[in-house]
């Protein structure tokens, strides 16, 4: 067997495995297996292994679990119910102001953990039932929510950018920094579209009253206070990663100490919610690990095989131009959004990827903004948009998922336009770095 035939058999046994249901984890691991003793024996088992011991022992990866720590505390303390009642005061008597005030409270949120899920389940409790109260457009609030919800895929500390950084080879203080303005865009284009809406018909989101806004903050100075706790923990650690003072790791400590401080001196800490937050982030990192291990081991079999040189002769024997080239690795890229879990899509496309965009003369920081920009897209797409998912464990019994993709489908062209627009202009990521 060639390794054109082998490249069609291992994608056809991994997407074969995926319809039976098995966790993707345990179908890269067994492919892996399968192929390493098939086309190899024994003797390259070795090889396979020292591969993912490389992966486990990254020390940048001690960031990961740090972050979500970070991100599971203020999910269970009153820090992001305060922030997101502190912006009622600010959005004032706006069409669409409480989806505005919810994106701008994503963003914020964003910026302090970097992690989707918790972000998304946090707005449904918080945001959706307001805006839905107030006689928002049902489909505009859910957009509103998982959309922002997703900014957390581009605002440092990112996760996606972390993983990318490890697999790449390259800054991750770079990848937050050239992310910055992008997400920014993101946020911009989010807000834009919902004032539009509201402002052509304001129906869609109706102004606040006084009576509205009685259970939030009685005036701005308040609010303003509620504001500044978290704004300093996002300066703590992005300040020190950006200023030099710490690295990446280093300041994801300092903001799990930042967080931890201020549960603290609110009195809201206690040793249930600190086990809560802890058990949640095994869990999640548990699967951000044997996803990677299992993915880890395929890519260095396929590797063996000579997969990667496979791949890269056909890809750039192509007569055609490197952004065209680009653009099939974007499709490419979306498509295996749409069926595997980010970390997956990350482990399995970017070793061969990367290489390929650097022979091409591209900046692989540049790549990895559009990789975490086409991950939002994936979060958010069909049929396995986990945002959708997450969005209906807290969502009223009244919506469901039908109504959630439905609603996603204006902010996944806004995403899709902001790729485009990244891909074409790549200044406007990299004029900071």
């Amino acid at each position: 067997m060639d390794i054109a035939d082998g490249t069609l058999l291992l994608v056809t046994a991994i997407f074969a495995l995926l319809v039976t249901g098995l966790p993707l984890a345990f179908i890269t691991g067994l492919v892996a297996l399968v192929f390493t003793f098939g086309w190899f024996g024994s003797n390259a088992l070795p090889l396979v292994t020292s591969r993912v011991f490389g992966f486990v022992t990254e020390y940048s990866l001690v960031a990961v679990p740090m972050f979500v720590l970070m991100a599971s505390l203020l999910d269970r303390s009153g820090i992001a119910k305060d922030l997101f009642n502190a912006m009622r005061v600010f959005a004032g008597r706006l069409p669409g102001g409480v989806a505005v005030q919810t994106i701008v409270v994503a963003f914020f949120l964003a910026a302090l953990s970097g992690i989707i899920g918790g972000e998304i389940v946090l707005l449904g409790i918080l945001a959706l039932p307001q805006m839905l109260r107030l006689g928002y457009d049902k489909h505009l609030s859910i957009g509103v929510v998982c959309a922002g919800g997703a900014l957390g895929t581009m605002m440092p500390p990112s996760i996606v950018l972390i993983i990318y950084g490890l697999i790449a080879s390259v800054s991750i203080a770079d990848l937050f920094t050239a992310a910055i303005t992008p997400a920014v865009i993101l946020m911009g284009s989010y807000i834009a579209y919902v004032l539009v809406r509201c402002m052509r018909n304001p129906a869609m989101g109706p102004p606040m009253t006084d009576a509205d806004r009685e259970d939030g903050f009685s005036n701005r100075w308040q609010a303003l206070k509620a504001i500044i706790v978290p704004g300093l923990i996002a300066f703590m650690v992005l300040g020190s990663i950006y200023g030099g003072v710490a690295s990446v790791t280093e300041a994801a400590a300092m903001g799990v100490f930042g967080v931890l401080l201020a549960i603290l001196l609110r009195g809201e800490f206690s040793f249930k919610t600190l086990h809560a937050s802890l058990g949640q982030t095994m869990t999640t990192c548990g699967m951000i690990i044997w996803i990677g291990i299992g993915a880890a081991a395929l890519v260095g079999v396929y590797n063996l095989m000579g997969g990667n040189r496979f791949i890269s002769q056909v890809i750039l024997g192509m007569d055609v131009e490197p952004i065209v080239i680009l653009l099939v690795m974007m499709a490419i890229l979306l498509v295996l959004g749409m069926f595997l879990d980010w970390i997956g899509v990350a482990m399995l496309a970017l070793p061969i990827f990367v290489p390929i965009v650097v022979q091409l003369g591209y900046s692989p920081i540049w790549f990895g903004i559009l990789f975490a920009v086409n991950m939002q897209v994936s979060f958010l797409s069909p049929p396995f948009g986990p945002a959708a998912f997450y969005l209906k464990g807290v969502a009223p019994p009244s919506i469901s998922l039908k109504d959630i993709f439905v609603s996603l489908l204006p902010f996944i062209a806004i995403q899709l336009c902001v790729l485009f627009l990244l891909l074409f202009f790549p200044d406007l990521a990299m004029w900071l770095v």
